[in-house]
C-alpha cells in the first residue's frame, strides 16, 4: 500500500541524504610520466570534473593542458578516459594505444583501452588486450568486470558469470563491502551506508559499493538517487548483473514501467540461472499487472533456489492474487515447511481471511513468541495471526491482546507523527481555498480517463474498484504511486524550498499540464483499451487539490466507512508497507478525523468533484448505490457491477478474498465486540462518530 502522505514527510526528515559519489577516477596510470609540465591545479581541476561527470567540461581542460605538454601520458590517458564516457570510443582508443605502447603505462590502460575496443565494436580486440592484462594481473578486479562486458557482448553468458564473480573475489574492498551487505540485511541502514562510503571514498567508481548505497537509497524511499548511483556504477561495467538487478526496481519506483520492464528482460538474457534475475522479472510483472508472468518467473526462481522460503511466500502471494485460494495456502504451507515458525507464512495465512488455524497451529506460534532467542523482526507477524486466530474462535479479549502487541511492535520500528499529519493537512486546506481554485488559470491534461478512489485503508475502496473494474469501460489496475511521486518531486520548488504545496505557486499552467501528460504517460503500460482505469490508492485524499490541477476531468470517489469499524480493521492488518498511523488507536482516530475535515473541505471548494459512498449503505441497498456510483462516472448502468464477485481479475490488496464473495452485512457494527477495548479511539474520533449514527 502506497506511503501516507506524513509518513513520506517524517521518514524523509530522518533519513540520509544519499549523494552520488563523484565518477570514476582513472587511476593508470602509469608512473613517471610528465606531469612537472603542466599546472597540478590545472589537472586537479580536470580530475574533478571528471569525478563530478562533467566528461566534456574535463576534456576541454585536459585538451588545453596537451597544448602546452603534449607529451603528458597522464593527461592523455585523463583524455581519452574523458572521450569513452562521451560515448566516443574511436578517438579514446587512439589516444590510449600510444599511452599503452610506453613503457610506464600501467595496466590499467590496457584495461581501459579494451574497454574502448569493446565500445567500438572490435571485440576480438578487446577480448586479446583483457587477455594480455589477466595472464600477467591474475587478480585484476577491473580486467575482470572488463572481461565480464565482453564475454556478454560475445554471448558467453556462462562464462560473463564466471568473469564477473572473479571480479568481485578480486575486489581489495570484498571484506568491507561483505561487512556493508550485512548491516544492509539486518536493516542497519547507517551502518551499512558508512561502510559503503568508506570504500568510496578511497575510489569513487567501485561497483559494488555504488550499487550497495543505491540500494540503501531505494530502501528510504529516494530512488532518483539510486538510479544515478546504478547508471555510475554501469559506466564502469555496462552489463554488471548487480546494477540491472537493481535498476528494475528503481525504476519501477520511478514509476518507469517500461524501462523497467526492459531492465528486467535484459537482466534474464544474461544471467538467466541466477534466482535473483527472476525475482527481479516478477517484481516489475506484478507492478505490470502481469501475474500469470510474474508467477512464471517466481517458479523459475524457485526451480533454481528450492530452498529459499521467502519465494515460496511470494508465490503464495501471487496465487493469492490470482485468486488461486488453494494454491496460495499450499505455498505457504510450503514455506513453513522450509523454515518452521516463518512469521510472513504464518501471517499470510491469516491474511486469506477464511484460513482458520488449528490449535496446532495455536500452540506453535505462542511457543515461538514465548522462545527468549525468538527474532524480534517476527513478532509482530506472529501477534497479527495469533490475533486472527483467537478472533476466529470468538475469544475477543485474548485477540485485541495480540493486536495490540503487534501494533506496539510495528510502531516501535516506524513511529508515526500525527501532529505533523495533522499539520501538513491544515496547510493543505488552507492553500486550497476556493479563491486559490478560482484564480487559477486553466491547466491540465483533459483526459477524462482516470478515476481516483480514495479513503483510508479497510473503508471499501477495493469494493468499489471491483464493482467498477466489472464494467465494461473500466480497467483496474491498483494503487499507483504516480501522484505521491509527483508530490515528492514539487517538494523542494517553491520560494525557499517550502515545499508542497506551495510550490504551485511557481509553476506556470503549461508545467502544470505537462505534469497531468506525465501521469497519464507514466500508468499507460498498465491499462489496455478501456475508455477508463481506476488509480485506488487510498491516501490520495490528501491531494485532490493537485489532482483537479493536474486532471480537471479525472473523476474522484470517495471509499467512507464507519469510523469504528474502519480503524479497527485498519488496526487489525498488517500492513506490508506505510499506513504506520495505523499501529495505534489514538492515531488511527486523529488521522479519521483529519481525514474528514479534508473530504470536507474538497466538497466546499470542488463542488462535485469528489462523490462519497459510505460502504454501509452500499451494503443496505446495492443497487441504489452502485447505479449513482456509475452515474458519477458518467458511465451506463451495467449488471454486470451488481455481479462483481464473479469478474475474474488481479487484486493485490488485503481484501482480495472479500471482494470474490457476494456482498455479506457481517462485517457491519463489527466493532461491537472489541468494544471495551477501544474507548482510546472513541475519544480521539470525538465528533466524528456522531456523523456515522445512521450507520451503526
Amino acid at each position: 500500500m502506497g506511503a501516507v502522505l506524513a509518513d513520506a514527510a517524517v521518514s524523509r526528515a530522518q533519513q540520509p541524504v544519499f549523494a552520488l559519489p563523484p565518477t570514476a577516477m582513472p587511476t593508470h596510470l602509469m608512473h613517471g610520466s610528465n606531469t612537472n609540465t603542466t599546472g597540478a591545479s590545472a589537472l586537479r581541476a580536470a580530475q574533478f570534473a571528471l569525478r563530478s561527470g562533467r566528461a566534456r567540461t574535463a576534456e576541454q581542460a585536459l585538451r588545453a593542458m596537451l597544448a602546452s605538454a603534449p607529451e603528458d601520458l597522464r593527461v592523455q590517458g585523463l583524455l581519452a578516459v574523458a572521450l569513452l564516457d562521451q560515448g566516443r570510443p574511436l578517438e579514446s582508443a587512439q589516444l590510449l594505444e600510444a599511452v599503452v605502447g610506453h613503457a610506464s603505462a600501467g595496466p590499467q590502460a590496457a584495461v581501459d583501452l579494451a574497454r574502448a575496443y569493446r565500445a567500438a565494436g572490435r571485440l576480438e580486440d578487446a577480448r586479446t588486450r583483457v587477455r594480455q592484462v589477466l595472464d600477467t594481473q591474475p587478480h585484476h578486479e577491473g580486467a575482470w568486470l572488463a572481461y565480464g562486458d565482453l564475454l556478454v557482448d560475445l554471448h558467453q553468458y556462462d562464462d560473463a558469470r564466471t568473469a564477473f564473480e572473479r571480479a568481485r573475489h578480486c575486489d581489495p574492498d570484498r571484506a568491507h563491502i561483505a561487512a556493508a551487505t550485512r548491516a544492509l540485511q539486518a536493516d542497519d541502514r547507517r551502518g551499512a551506508e558508512a561502510l559503503f562510503r568508506h570504500v568510496l571514498q578511497k575510489n569513487p567508481a567501485q561497483v559494488w559499493a555504488l550499487c550497495g548505497l543505491a540500494a540503501l537509497s531505494l530502501a528510504a524511499d529516494v530512488p532518483t538517487d539510486a538510479e544515478r548511483l546504478l547508471r555510475h556504477a554501469l559506466c564502469q561495467s555496462p552489463h554488471l548483473p548487480l546494477a540491472w538487478r537493481g535498476l528494475g526496481p528503481t525504476l519501477l519506483a520511478l514509476g518507469r514501467l517500461p524501462q523497467a520492464t526492459a531492465a528486467a528482460q535484459y537482466l534474464c538474457r544474461i544471467e538467466p540461472e541466477n534466482p535473483q534475475s527472476w525475482i527481479a522479472t516478477a517484481a516489475v510483472a506484478a507492478r505490470l499487472m502481469r501475474q500469470e508472468e510474474a508467477l512464471a518467473a517466481y517458479l523459475q526462481a524457485v526451480r533454481l533456489q528450492p530452498d529459499e522460503v521467502q519465494l515460496h511466500t511470494s508465490l503464495g502471494h501471487v496465487q493469492k492474487t490470482l485468486g488461486r485460494r488453494a494454491q496460495s495456502e499450499a505455498a505457504y504451507k510450503a514455506a513453513l515447511a522450509l523454515v518452521p515458525g516463518h512469521a510472513e507464512a504464518y501471517w499470510s495465512l491469516a491474511d486469506l481471511k477464511n484460513y482458520r488455524f488449528s490449535d496446532a497451529e495455536v500452540l506453535d506460534l505462542q511457543g515461538h513468541l514465548a522462545d527468549p532467542k525468538r527474532a524480534a523482526a517476527s513478532e509482530a507477524q506472529w501477534h497479527f495471526a495469533l490475533g486472527k486466530a483467537f478472533e476466529q474462535r470468538q475469544r475477543y479479549t485474548e485477540s485485541f491482546t495480540h493486536y495490540a502487541a503487534g501494533n506496539a511492535r510495528r510502531r516501535r520500528d516506524a513511529p508515526f507523527d500525527i501532529d505533523a499529519f495533522a499539520a501538513r493537512s491544515a496547510a493543505i486546506r488552507a492553500f486550497f481555498s476556493a479563491d486559490y481554485f478560482a484564480a487559477a488559470p486553466p491547466s491540465g491534461a483533459m483526459s477524462a480517463a482516470p478515476i481516483f478512489i480514495v479513503g483510508l485503508p479497510r473503508a471499501g475502496s477495493t469494493l468499489l474498484e471491483q464493482i467498477l473494474a466489472s464494467h465494461s469501460a473500466v480497467e483496474g489496475t491498483m494503487e499507483l504511486p504516480n501522484i505521491p511521486n509527483i508530490v515528492r518531486d514539487l517538494e523542494p520548488l517553491g520560494p525557499g524550498r517550502t515545499g508542497y504545496p506551495h510550490t504551485l505557486l511557481t509553476l506556470p499552467a503549461e508545467r502544470l499540464s505537462a505534469l497531468g501528460a506525465r501521469y497519464l504517460e507514466e500508468v499507460a503500460p498498465l491499462r489496455t483499451q478501456r475508455p477508463h482505469f481506476i488509480d485506488k490508492l487510498p491516501n490520495n485524499f490528501s491531494h485532490i487539490g493537485l489532482i483537479h490541477r493536474l486532471l480537471p476531468n479525472a473523476m474522484v470517489i470517495d471509499a467512507r466507512r464507519h469510523p469504528l469499524d474502519c480503524c479497527l480493521s485498519a488496526f487489525k492488518q498488517h500492513f506490508a508497507q506505510g499506513q504506520t498511523f495505523t499501529y495505534d488507536l489514538s492515531d488511527l482516530g486523529r488521522y479519521y478525523r483529519t481525514y474528514l475535515d479534508l473530504m470536507d473541505h474538497w466538497s466546499a471548494v470542488l463542488p462535485g468533484k469528489v462523490l462519497t459512498v459510505q460502504y454501509e449503505a452500499l451494503l443496505a441497498d446495492p443497487e441504489v448505490q452502485i447505479r449513482r456510483l456509475l452515474a458519477h462516472c458518467k458511465l451506463q448502468f451495467e449488471p454486470a457491477c451488481l455481479r462483481f464477485h464473479e469478474t475474474r481479475r488481479s487484486v493485490r490488496t488485503p481484501s482480495a478474498e472479500q471482494v470474490r464473495q457476494p456482498l455479506y452485512t457481517s462485517s457491519r457494527g463489527y466493532w461491537r465486540h472489541f468494544d471495551g477495548a477501544l474507548e482510546p479511539l472513541r475519544v480521539a474520533l470525538g465528533d466524528a462518530l456522531d456523523r456515522c449514527k445512521d450507520y451503526e
